[in-house]
């Protein structure tokens, strides 16, 4: 028979050992709590569901005062949790995550479920259940960990990041609307929150910006500060000056100078930028949120499918910068760069591996960070978001990357090419594919290129299509190409199906060599009314881990990919070759796809576009076209 007193015994032993009853800001409480918040919440939560309940153990730290941790006991093991997780009377996990299912309406909660009476049947589990979210999700492993490894783990967790990103994307509504109504251009929107982003990293301004007594005195504070942080760091006087000329509207806005009401407009714009978007930004470091805030503001500028703006999602460039197998010591480029997405999720990945060693940090933004950005509104918000990020900004230039790439080459000697260029919208455009090759040229020998390009680039079967798949089999080698998700760009007005290339920097393409093709269309990721595109269901890891396994192995798998030597003359995608099981589709199947292509040539039609609407668009990436 279960002894129900071991297993508290056995937990009290664990909780001691993690330091929990010698911190002095953790509370640990037992089937009650003291707070008044609380218990207001557990009112209704026996697991009879007719009166007041409480777990086994609450335990709360000041340190992290919006995370609270619930553990229910069970001595036998065959009650740690049900198949369906609804037993709450009767299995630990189970009463766990009742408990959570009230917490949660104020606080993130870590339900944990324990079952067992000695150390060797011991078992713990750990379920995630977000503050306002209606769902729970399994987390951590089988032990306990202190107090603060689960909040860093949390804070760490796509469920964290998917949550905290869904606020960022409300708040810039919120902030559009703000904006809108001040009559601020959509074009200055951007520039006026980066500029007071950097502004917020000069300490002697962050402390006294709500001491100034009239507007104006807060506005040339305000440009002041932002010139200071340009200066301060290795960006070259002849950019400084070009930089600080983009934020000079800051000083002569109407709706920034107010005398009657400016000053309190700034002084509560810059507070709540500093809460909403800097808190984003500890709590989440190199994620591109510049462009978050570019896309959204731009949206409505232009009706003209012309403006182009084409953001890549930050999951895509942080899959790209890990099928570049991106190190300490890889020297990256992206020679149309925006605002910078590819070069920000590339610095992270080389960060990590420097595991915390100063010099390699500082030898990675000084040295290994290279981008090149033509539109000088752009380039501002390239270098805003490399600068707000810690990253190197010297190696970051303006201009036409078509003119002169030889310093480039000479100077970093790049290793790695990321980039997304920009897409054509008329026939004397710039090839998506002379991008290409104008990163290869960068590359040193054996360097690995990565670009999302629209489809019809390596499927067309004009002459001119095919002389550059030729060029490019000439002198370098198509490692893969992958099929992306037809609606990856669902934050922009370019309806555009792409796939991304992975090639070997001048190495001729062997002949006879094979070229890994995978059809990468589904990220897992749905649209969700006012939040866009997300990981609601949270399985974009577990995917992104079998599409680089798959590529790093060149693995051959029925229905995703598939190994075939090609020449110019083929298309460079998987669909031509892979065989279609007819017997696992169904009528629902064929209305979709007819309703699918209805809409396309429907949007495809002259004078035609797609309604960008708050209600079933949102932004999230990085990149232009131009």
């Amino acid at each position: 028979m279960a002894n129900e007193a071991k297993t508290p015994s056995l937990v009290r032993e664990r909780l001691r050992a993690a330091n929990y009853y010698d911190d002095e800001a953790i509370v640990v409480e037992e089937q009650k709590s003291d707070s008044a918040k609380i218990d207001k919440l557990l009112k209704n939560a026996s697991k009879r569901g007719y009166k007041q309940g409480y777990p086994d153990f609450i335990l709360q730290s000041q340190r992290h005062p919006e995370l609270l941790l619930v553990l229910e006991l069970k001595a036998d093991v065959r009650r740690h949790a049900s198949a369906t997780l609804d037993h709450y009377a009767d299995y630990a996990v189970d009463g766990a995550l009742l408990y959570a299912s009230f917490l949660a309406k104020e606080f993130d909660v870590l339900a944990i479920g324990v079952s067992g009476e000695s150390d060797e049947e011991l078992r713990i589990s750990h379920y995630l259940q977000l503050k306002e979210e209606k769902t729970a999700h399994p987390i951590f492993g089988g032990r306990l960990l202190t107090f603060d490894e689960y909040f860093a783990g949390i804070q760490g967790s796509s469920y964290k990041f998917d949550q905290d990103y869904g606020k960022l994307i409300a708040y810039t509504k919120t902030l559009n609307e703000t904006l809108h109504a001040k009559k601020i251009k959509e074009s200055q929107r951007a520039l006026l929150i980066s500029g007071i982003l950097i502004a917020l990293k000069d300490a002697a301004f962050k402390a006294s910006y709500k001491k100034h007594e009239k507007v104006m005195q807060l506005v040339r504070a305000l440009y002041a500060a932002i010139y200071d942080q340009l200066s301060a760091g290795d960006i070259p006087q002849r950019k400084v000056d070009v930089l600080a000329h983009s934020f000079a509207f800051i000083r002569t806005n109407s709706a920034l100078t107010n005398k009657k009401d400016g000053k309190r407009f700034l002084e509560d714009l810059i507070d709540e930028i500093d809460r909403e978007v800097n808190g984003f930004m500890v709590t989440h470091q190199y994620v591109d949120t510049v462009s978050q805030f570019y896309i959204e503001f731009l949206r409505y500028a232009n009706d003209d499918k012309g403006l182009g703006i084409v953001l890549t999602p930050p999951h895509i460039t942080e899959l790209f910068a890990e099928l570049a197998d991106v190190d300490q010591n890889s020297v990256v480029f992206d020679n149309c760069c925006g605002t910078g997405g590819f070069l920000v999720s590339a610095m992270k990945r080389m960060l990590l591996d420097a595991n915390g060693d100063p010099a390699v940090e500082a030898r990675i933004k000084r040295e290994q960070l290279i981008g090149i950005e033509f539109q000088d509104d752009i380039y501002t918000l390239l270098v805003s978001n490399m600068l707000i990020h810690h990253g190197g900004r010297a190696n970051i230039y303006w201009g036409d990357c078509f003119q002169d790439i030889r310093e480039i080459k000479q100077k970093f000697k790049p290793t790695v090419g990321l980039l997304n260029p920009p897409y054509k919208t008329r026939a004397s455009d710039v090839e998506e594919l002379a991008f290409i090759f104008n990163n290869l040229d960068a590359l040193e020998p054996g360097g690995t290129c990565i670009a999302i390009i629209p489809i019809s680039c390596v499927i067309e079967k004009s002459s001119a299509a095919q002389s550059l798949k030729r060029r490019l089999l000439d002198g370098h080698t198509l490692e893969a190409v992958l099929s992306m998700p037809e609606e990856l760009f669902h934050n922009s007005k370019v309806n555009t199906v792409t796939c991304a290339v992975i090639v070997t920097a001048k190495k001729p393409h062997p002949k006879g060599k094979k070229t890994w093709f995978a059809y990468c269309r589904d990220d897992g990721f749905i649209k969700v009314k006012n939040r866009g595109r997300i990981d609601a269901r949270h399985t974009w890891e577990g995917i992104k881990e079998q599409w680089v396994t798959a590529y790093r192995n060149r693995e051959v798998i029925d229905g995703f990919s598939l190994m075939r030597e090609v020449r110019e003359t083929d298309e460079w995608c998987v669909e031509a070759y892979l065989e279609t099981d007819y017997d696992k589709f169904g009528f629902e199947d064929y209305e979709t796809t007819v309703k699918k292509y209805l809409m396309f040539n429907l949007l495809d039609m002259p004078g035609s576009t797609e309604e960008d609407t708050p209600e079933d668009t949102e932004g999230d990436g990085e990149n232009e076209d131009l």
